[in-house]
């Protein structure tokens, strides 16, 4: 039995809904679900990464920060289907915010999206990889999608331009939301250094010396796993508990499983005390929204 077709196997036997099923084209799955669909999303609490190189489908990618990327393209959007899952920068999905995946471009990081049919540009918060298919350039969430005006036909052709990093913590999408545009490019978000060349920090969170954060970043509530605050520890729920098993069950197959060669990919995964981890995976299984 191949790789692939191992890690399929063990992926098959998680707990339903924790993980989705490889798709067989890309060797790629969904991250494990650890929101709700009545449950709060917790916004922001990711980490800033950029990435190391990595293959899907046999097509290489490259991530990086380029201040003058600029593409076009076909983008989609997302569903449930993907509502309350770890992206792939440790954040959550929600469906209701105005975020996007992208395969190469930092994480957090904003971009301007403009529908090449309508006109409409607004800025978006980039915070997970994909798509992979490859005549797309981005995926974007069902409230983007809905502003932007390709909700109803499945995908849109549209400008990407990167606009630059987007902070760590706190909810975004009433700034974002005011950059929506017709008939002209969506400006920057209020405050935000563009293609800055180092994480944007409200001011409310710069320290005196040179910018550093002192004391504590607040985290918002209910958050499903621990950002390795000391003195904010917090039980997980037992949904995540169990989650978080199988994800554990599922990585540990897949690097026992992973004797084809091929160079590993950093992927987060979490684990079974409730945290989240930066571990290497086979490039057979790899987490993100990017699937189609």
């Amino acid at each position: 039995m191949g790789a692939t077709a191992a890690v399929c196997a063990v992926l098959a036997q998680c707990g339903s809904g924790a993980f989705s099923k490889i798709d067989p084209r890309l060797g790629v799955s969904a991250s494990p679900r650890v929101v709700g669909p009545d449950e709060p999303v917790p916004k922001g609490g990711g980490r800033y990464q950029v990435g190391k190189p990595y293959t899907v489908g046999g097509r290489l990618y490259v991530p990086e920060e380029d201040p003058d990327y600029k593409a076009e393209g076909l983008a989609s959007w997302y569903g449930d289907d993907f509502h309350g899952r770890l992206t792939a920068n440790g954040e959550v999905f929600d469906m209701h915010s105005l975020s996007a995946a992208h395969p190469t471009l930092p994480m957090p990081s904003y971009v301007r999206v403009t529908n090449l049919d309508n006109g409409r540009s607004m800025v978006l918060r980039v915070n997970d990889r994909g798509p992979y298919h490859r005549n797309r350039v981005l995926d974007v969430s069902h409230k983007a999608a809905d502003m932007l005006g390709f909700k109803r036909s499945g995908t849109g052709r549209v400008r990407v331009e990167y606009v630059g990093r987007a902070p760590l913590d706190g909810d975004d999408d009433g700034i974002l939301m005011a950059t929506l545009r017709e008939g002209r490019p969506a400006p920057a978000p209020s405050g935000v250094m563009i293609a800055a060349s180092r994480p944007f920090l409200p001011a409310s969170l710069r320290g005196k010396g040179g910018g550093a954060v002192r004391g504590n970043v607040p985290v918002p509530p209910d958050r499903p796993f621990e950002l390795g605050l000391a003195d904010r520890q917090a039980p997980p729920s037992r949904r995540y508990r169990d989650t978080a098993r199988e994800a554990d069950t599922a990585v540990a197959s897949a690097r026992e499983v992973d004797n084809a060669g091929a160079p590993p990919v950093t992927a987060f995964a979490a684990t079974g005390n409730g945290t989240g981890v930066l571990g290497t995976l086979p490039v057979s299984v790899m987490t993100g929204r990017g699937l189609y």
